[in-house]
């Protein structure tokens, strides 16, 4: 019941982004800008060890694309709202939960299909990186995506306007990419930034994925990164379910 209605919401939100074309697009564009007129900046900068700038730029570039997409994806709900698609759903049987995981399941596909067309544009810059790792990186990808987006459509549910919710998320999504290192290594910075940086869990993925890119997956900083991101999915799906489930959307 669950996969099959799960399916149902996913292929009617697929089906609806597939119309869009402007939609698959226009998300990437903040992570293309930086690639194409930052990463130039860092080539040939020490950015520590032997690692390649564009190894260190890219990872932290794909979980922005994250970040920013799937933390503003309760936009469409709150729409929904207020057009009354939700209030149409809440009559027929499909599973509270299912409402949630079908939009989940969209978002975490349409990132990972931007984030791969953002690599093959790192490619043709200068990003040399094993295949292994790049694939590992659009597995980090679509958990974190899975994680906001589920968090996001929680917050959506509980608030009425786009007025309530922008401020909640910007407040949210601006110091964790500042100071998670995704553009460049905390490492780089004063001892006390980086230590500071450990307490989000945002930090831990992008050291893995820059691990994975190196072609380094045996590391503290991949186990750390998986034990964080499957961690963080299944509290964010929690979370979001339960929300859906108690507004009966």
């Amino acid at each position: 019941m669950l996969l099959h209605d799960t399916a149902l919401i996913f292929g009617r939100y697929a089906r609806q982004t597939l119309r869009s074309k402007f939609q698959i697009l226009f998300g990437i564009l903040m992570p293309l800008l930086y690639l194409l007129f930052f990463g130039p900046l860092l080539t040939g900068l020490p950015l520590g060890g032997d690692t390649d700038s564009w190894q260190i730029l890219v990872p932290g570039l794909l979980l922005q694309l994250g970040l920013f997409g799937a933390s503003f994806a309760g936009f469409g709900l709150i729409i929904d709202k207020s057009t009354g698609v939700v209030e149409r759903m809440r009559v027929t049987p499909v599973s509270r939960a299912a409402l949630l995981l079908g939009r989940v399941l969209r978002d975490a596909l349409l990132f990972v299909f931007q984030a791969v067309l953002l690599v093959l544009v790192a490619v043709a810059m200068g990003l040399r990186a094993p295949l292994p790792g790049v694939l590992i990186g659009f597995l980090f990808v679509g958990l974190l995506t899975v994680s906001l987006a589920s968090l996001s459509y929680a917050l959506a549910m509980r608030v009425s306007t786009p007025q309530e919710f922008g401020p909640v998320i910007n407040s949210l999504t601006m110091p964790a990419m500042l100071l998670s290192g995704l553009v460049l290594p905390m490492t780089l910075g004063p001892k006390w930034l980086d230590v500071l940086s450990h307490f989000t869990p945002f930090r831990y993925l992008v050291d893995a994925v820059r691990d994975a890119y190196t072609g380094s997956y045996a590391t503290p900083h991949m186990l750390y990164g998986v034990l964080v991101a499957l961690g963080f999915a299944a509290l964010a799906v929690t979370v979001g379910t339960g929300v859906f489930r108690k507004a009966g959307a």
